[in-house]
């Protein structure tokens, strides 16, 4: 967890909430999200499918689709949390990106491109996608060029949101005066899912579910599902006090009485994650202001929420 500043004093009542690690497992299922590695072939909705038939779940939901061909980091919300997905659609990605030359080119140059195509760039998507075809900015945050071997050429790209890694190749390729096509593709990153221990397959996931069930052995299913609080760890926190956590619930917004803890790198309009002082996240709004200004106010409302994930009667109602 990233440094907090503290702006009050509080206590938890151990008599309500659970911290997230240690919730009952069914509970912890519904709450839980997978960082899941989506094999070549499937759509991301069909691998959603699949997860909800393999947990006999009632709802799942990804976070980012992929092309069926691209492989990689797919995170899948069960039931609950997917609510808590919709956080990762804004998120910054990470790809390993196989670009296929038309035509052999200069290390050199290609380097160069690269270095260009970094930054903020002009995007306009291409006609297969599910968004209106207008000249968008995206911003490109790294291209790191692995190898290159005759025309073909590996890099890792870290980028916004909303960003084509086949139309960024078809460009790069306009660019060098060769042409170029997107040969393979990998997500690697999404907000703070990452292709590392945590990632686990189909199978593993699988299996994990049939030894709790055969064997009530809750290990395996624990380590390969994660809480839902995973799923906005990305974004600034803001710790509240217990007695502010069922009002936020009921849909009021935060007010400066309520804070305890906060990040020192909120901006103001910024999207920010709400916990208890047990680490479960409860709602996810826009910021009124900045660190600063929120450690001075001590009165008025400081966040406008906008999705609420925690049930209301989780914790008492201290409000009027």
């Amino acid at each position: 967890m990233v440094e907090l500043l503290h702006k009050a004093e509080g206590e938890t009542d151990p008599d309500f909430g659970c911290p997230p690690h240690m919730r009952p497992i069914k509970e912890y299922l519904s709450k839980g999200v997978i960082n899941l590695d989506k094999p070549s072939g499937p759509t991301s909705h069909e691998v959603d499918s699949w997860v909800k038939r393999i947990l006999k779940t009632t709802k799942t939901g990804h976070g980012g689709t992929l092309d069926p061909r691209v492989t990689g980091v797919l995170p899948v919300g069960i039931d609950q949390a997917t609510r808590v997905i919709h956080l990762l659609l804004e998120a910054p990605k990470e790809y390993v990106c196989l670009m296929r030359l038309h035509e052999e080119v200069e290390d050199c140059r290609i380097v160069e491109i690269l270095r260009e195509f970094q930054g903020k760039i002009f995007q306009t998507p291409p006609v297969k996608s599910a968004v209106k075809r207008e000249l968008r900015v995206r911003n490109i945050y790294y291209a790191d060029l692995l190898e290159i071997e005759g025309q073909n050429v590996l890099f890792r790209i870290g980028c916004e949101a909303g960003t084509y890694i086949r139309k960024y190749c078809h460009d790069i390729g306009e660019a060098l005066g060769s042409g170029a096509h997107m040969a393979e593709l990998r997500r690697t990153m999404v907000g703070p899912f990452r292709e590392d221990e945590t990632l686990k397959n189909l199978q593993e996931l699988t299996d994990a579910y049939q030894e709790w069930l055969d064997e009530g052995d809750e290990s395996g299913l624990r380590e390969t599902v994660l809480p839902m609080e995973t799923a906005a760890s990305h974004l600034p926190q803001i710790i509240i006090r217990d007695s502010a956590v069922d009002a936020v619930c009921h849909g009021a917004d935060l007010a400066a009485g309520g804070i305890l803890q906060l990040c020192p790198d909120i901006q103001k309009g910024s999207t920010v994650a709400l916990y208890t002082l047990k680490g479960e996240l409860v709602a996810a709004g826009a910021s009124l202001h900045d660190s600063n200004e929120i450690c001075k106010i001590n009165k008025g409302i400081v966040v406008d929420i906008k999705k609420v994930f925690m049930e209301p009667g989780t914790y008492p109602k201290m409000w009027k």
